[in-house]
């Protein structure tokens, strides 16, 4: 048996957001973080930091843009220009430090709900507000509504954050919306910032946004290692961008965001993406195998829950409507099970009869999780 599979309790003794926010015997199936041992090269490069007390201030690391270009080239047949990706402490500071200098309190940036419900927070963060053009459900996948995207970007929006691939639903968008959507930007004058720190979780062919033939003009994508290598607590991402033209649109983002940046998390990141390719080949079989055993899980013991076509990420969007309960989350915990609430991926609170499960964990843990939903769902053990 593995360390992962030793029991339903902090298996690890991990001190994580996620093994604290809930008492211990809460199942914590919410925040995203998996239940993986993190790949070995990673940990040998973070002993060796420490062995030798290296850990000051982080200077210049060349390394990093050429570990991802290797990558990025390998993986997506993406050729950056390494002079522009900048150092950044998260996906979240360089979308905040981006909306900074794009937008003024009270402009409006457009988002697709359901999404990660720190979008709203980046937006909230600097003044602005958020727009929704919401997915489409296409029978069981999520799509973008370009219709309603163009819309947005008709009514005078001109920053678009996208999330790709989407958390929570795990769609990745194709190609051919992708390049809709660059052209509308470009027709628009509209800012798009991709979000694509999960595209190494993707399950079939990813497209990053800046292979699209004119999203140089309009492109920024911000990304990190941390959550497809399961490092977030190392503090380190970055932004890249392919064009003079986005650079003046994004210019006075501040060069201390480098600086503010972890050199253990920094250094990791060039392992990650120089190194352990293998270990998200691994991962991705072992997600794509606890994705069925939830799907199974679930139709087993929850027969009115849905679920919906998946294609990335290890979070689990699933539709608990009709189990008639107005938030379904709450008395999911109550049970011993804590989710992510739907409507903390919407804008105004939709979506409450759903629930984002992380399945990145042992299948044990799994099957225990679902059989306390159906405790509070179907009122039976």
């Amino acid at each position: 048996m593995t360390f992962e599979e030793s029991s339903l309790g902090n298996f690890a003794n991990r001190s994580s957001s996620k093994w604290r926010r809930y008492p211990a015997d809460v199942l914590p199936m919410h925040v995203a973080e998996m239940d993986f041992e993190v790949a070995v090269e990673i940990r040998e490069k973070l002993h060796d930091l420490v062995s030798r007390s290296d850990l000051g201030y982080l200077g210049p690391i060349p390394e990093l843009a050429t570990a991802f270009e290797k990558y990025a080239l390998a993986k997506w047949g993406w050729q950056i220009h390494k002079p522009n990706l900048k150092l950044a402490t998260d996906v979240g500071v360089a979308a905040v430090e981006i909306l900074r200098v794009v937008t003024k309190p009270g402009e409006r940036v457009l988002i697709n709900s359901p999404v990660y419900s720190s979008f709203y927070h980046w937006i909230h963060e600097v003044g602005a507000v958020e727009h929704d053009a919401p997915l489409r459900l296409e029978g069981d996948s999520w799509r973008l509504d370009l219709e309603a995207i163009e819309e947005a970007f008709k009514s005078g929006v001109k920053v678009y954050m996208i999330c790709s691939p989407q958390n929570p639903v795990g769609t990745i968008h194709s190609a051919e919306e992708l390049q809709a959507i660059s052209d509308l930007a470009n027709q628009y004058g509209v800012l798009v910032i991709s979000d694509e720190i999960h595209a190494p979780l993707s399950f079939e062919s990813f497209t990053p946004y800046l292979t699209i033939e004119g999203a140089d003009r309009n492109g920024v994508v911000i990304t990190s290692s941390s959550k497809a290598w399961n490092t977030a607590g190392l503090k380190a991402g970055f932004l890249i961008y392919q064009s003079d033209e986005v650079a003046k649109r994004i210019q006075g983002i501040p060069e201390a965001m480098h600086w503010r940046s972890s050199l253990l998390g920094a250094f990791a990141m060039t392992v990650a993406y120089d190194a352990c390719d293998y270990w998200i080949d691994q991962t991705n079989v072992r997600l794509q195998e606890n994705l069925a055993h939830l799907r199974a899980e679930v139709e087993r013991q929850l027969p009115k829950a849905k679920m919906f076509d998946h294609k990335a990420t290890y979070l689990a969007w699933i539709d608990l409507t009709e189990y008639q309960l107005a938030k379904p989350q709450a008395e999911i915990l109550r049970r011993g099970v804590a989710l992510v609430p739907g409507e903390d991926h919407a804008p105004k609170d939709e979506y409450s009869t759903f629930v984002r499960f992380n399945f990145a964990c042992s299948k044990e843990r799994i099957t225990e999780a679902v059989r306390r939903m159906r405790s509070a769902l179907e009122g039976s053990n």
